[in-house]
């Protein structure tokens, strides 16, 4: 049975608070984010025993966590900035354990020095994908070396974007320590926007294997081109698109979940879904709206 959560970051409270309010809203699992009133897990402030307190206290409410947001821009065009973002990634990796899941998530990068969901003309070049490349394969063999693993969450505007994009880099690099976290709103612009089914059939048909957790948003056309933020305590608790498509919560689009579930149901029974994209007012509709599709297609 696929498990349902959501990012931690959609309740901006205390460690308790957060806890009482996920299992009030009837989560069965959480992607932790590192943002608590009450313990400071800010870059270079992660230890053990902090670690430990939030994985005991989650384990202590029965919600397990299944992943670790450590969303940053791993290919910064400023060099200081870059090492900063990939040590982050290093320090999340190197914890993920003492929180309880081996799986650590970041986006791909981008050469936009003003955004990390904006494009920049050098994402699309053959020489961006090898700097990624690079990047990937150091933090996969970190990774690994700490028991832990990878994932990436490429986006269309970013240096991994499309479905080749990602089989290509994961084939390439071929290391346990590397994984994909699957969106399949990710892969959408102003040009397959209306192709959502035979999108979501060619990132099954070539990405199945690489999936170990699984989110859920959706898409919409963008009445205007520019980013879209909404409330929330880090910038991807609060992204809600940029350019041609919107990324509202799941239900509030176009997205074929049926289709998107019985693809998950068929190779990944027990995968969690991690809902985002909304604010804590619309969690109670998101969550009944996962639910009730998984409940439609035995899921």
């Amino acid at each position: 049975m696929i498990s349902v959560g959501i990012f931690t970051g959609y309740y901006p409270y205390t460690l308790a608070d957060t806890i009482a309010k996920i299992k009030k809203d009837g989560m069965s699992c959480v992607q932790l984010d590192l943002t608590f009133k009450d313990i400071d897990l800010d870059r270079g402030k992660i230890t053990k025993e902090k670690a430990n307190k939030v994985r005991d206290a989650f384990r202590d409410a029965n919600i397990p966590i299944v992943a670790i947001s450590a969303y940053t821009n791993l290919t910064h065009p400023d060099p200081v900035k870059r090492k900063a973002n990939i040590d982050h990634v290093k320090e999340v990796l190197a914890h993920a354990r003492d929180f309880g899941t081996p799986y650590v998530i970041s986006e791909t990068g981008t050469y936009n020095e003003e955004s990390d969901w904006s494009p920049d003309d050098k994402n699309f070049t053959e020489e961006a994908f090898q700097d990624f490349k690079m990047v990937a394969t150091e933090i996969a063999k970190y990774a690994y070396d700490h028991d832990a693993v990878f994932l990436i969450e490429n986006y269309v505007n970013n240096i991994i974007g499309s479905i080749d994009e990602v089989a290509r880099l994961l084939q390439e690099i071929d290391h346990p320590g590397i994984g994909l976290l699957l969106d399949p709103t990710n892969y959408f612009d102003g040009n397959n926007i209306d192709k959502v089914d035979e999108t979501i059939e060619k990132i099954f048909w070539v990405l199945d294997d690489k999936v170990k957790i699984a989110h859920a948003k959706d898409i919409k056309r963008a009445e205007n081109l520019e980013e879209k933020f909404g409330d929330g305590s880090a910038d991807h608790n609060s992204f809600r698109g940029a350019g041609a498509v919107e990324l509202p919560a799941p239900g509030l689009g176009l997205l074929n979940y049926e289709l998107y579930l019985k693809h998950l149901r068929k190779n990944h029974p027990n995968i969690p879904i991690i809902i985002e994209h909304l604010d804590e007012s619309d969690i109670p509709r998101a969550k009944k709206f996962v639910d009730d599709t998984l409940k439609k297609i035995g899921g």
